[in-house]
């Protein structure tokens, strides 16, 4: 496996990380501002660059490269394996009702005989992500590692794009299966985020949609804690994510970011399920706190001997990006020093995060994480 890395700037175009270039690559991943991604220019430059990859991209709410979080450019990573079989398959999904179906026929499509890996790549906003899992697992055996993300638009919850072999527009999920057993996937997910107020009951939501918390309006309580700020709705809700979990004391949890709102019935819709009967609580972000799950998840990533023809995929949340300001490269910095800076980075800020939980060890959608995937073929 041999791993090169570009960067496209409005000041200085493209530019190689290294002098040395990939000519047989078989797969190239790239993420971009939608200004950039949406004309088709940009992927035809990388089409020219790898003619004979596939090219599986989509827009972000920023960019990493190694340790430098951007905004408005395009990052890749061109990766040619020796060993290790691909598949890919897109999908037109035209309501978020049909996530499970739509993760179910792209399960269906990749499954075959070798499979073991799935990286992943969905529209950001008409998804429900737990679903859209859901349907992939209805299909695939448990052992498959499956992770990735929801394409985003800065904090704009507008256009997401995503592209496979094309040029990325809305309604796309894509993804590719990797066969074989000489790619070896190592992946972690923390967040970091600390719970504040009192535990609620969800008392009322369909899917993805909160519609009550102990009785009363959901919108109404975020509102009343976001004060001023809830002008800004539905982004300044990033900064307050909510805590789901089935019982007391579980260790189970899951995060749920805000990608919607409805003012009509004072709900909130969020990127993956609230179901009813669940406990929720309010989050709030701390900066050392964030930093550490970063590195953290790196850690969880990091099960075979890496060296710089590994590849490590960022995927982390929007939210942490608004949080974390002008400090946000502190957790692309602590990522790289948990894998010792020897791991090529390229990643992106989403509005969700594919990927197995910690303590299950099942796949699910997660919001407000950093999670860490590490491509490394024996």
């Amino acid at each position: 496996m041999k791993v090169e890395q570009q960067i496209w700037t409005q000041e200085n175009g493209w530019r190689q990380k290294e002098e040395k270039h990939i000519k047989n690559a078989n797969l190239v991943i790239y993420f971009g501002g939608k200004g950039l991604l949406d004309s088709g220019k940009r992927y035809e430059e990388i089409k020219s660059l790898y003619p004979h990859a596939h090219l599986l991209g989509c827009s972000t709410g920023g960019e990493i490269y190694d340790n430098d979080v951007l905004d408005n450019s395009v990052v890749l990573a061109a990766i040619e394996f020796d060993n290790t079989p691909l598949k890919t398959i897109s999908v037109e999904i035209k309501d978020n009702k049909e996530s499970f179906d739509k993760g179910k026929e792209i399960a269906k499509a990749l499954k075959k005989e070798g499979l073991s890996n799935v990286f992943i790549l969905s529209n950001g906003t008409n998804v429900n992500g737990s679903e859209l899992v859901r349907g992939l697992y209805s299909v695939f055996d448990k052992d498959v590692i499956v992770t990735g993300g929801l394409a985003g638009d800065a904090a704009d919850f507008g256009q997401t794009f995503v592209g496979l072999d094309a040029t990325p527009k809305m309604n796309t999920i894509a993804a590719v299966g990797f066969y074989g057993d000489a790619l070896k996937i190592g992946y972690g997910s923390v967040g970091g985020w600390d719970v504040f107020g009192p535990k609620r009951v969800i008392t009322k939501s369909q899917n993805n949609i909160l519609y009550e918390l102990d009785g009363k309006p959901a919108l109404d309580l975020y509102k009343r804690y976001l004060g001023e700020e809830a002008e800004g709705l539905p982004g300044s809700a990033l900064l307050f994510p909510l805590s789901v979990s089935p019982e007391e004391g579980s260790e189970h949890d899951i995060v749920r970011t805000v990608v919607g709102i409805d003012e009509e019935n004072k709900a909130m819709i969020f990127a993956g399920d609230v179901p009813e009967g669940y406990s929720a609580q309010l989050m709030h972000g701390d900066f050392d706190h964030l930093v550490n799950g970063a590195a953290k998840a790196a850690k969880l990533a990091e099960r075979e001997k890496l060296s710089s023809n590994s590849l490590a995929i960022l995927v982390s949340c929007i939210g942490r990006k608004l949080l974390l300001g002008q400090e946000i490269s502190d957790e692309t910095e602590a990522v790289s020093a948990a894998l010792n800076n020897e791991v090529p980075m390229i990643g992106f800020y989403s509005y969700g995060e594919i990927c197995h939980q910690q303590f299950t060890k099942e796949c699910g959608l997660h919001n407000q994480t950093m999670t860490v995937t590490i491509l490394h073929e024996q």
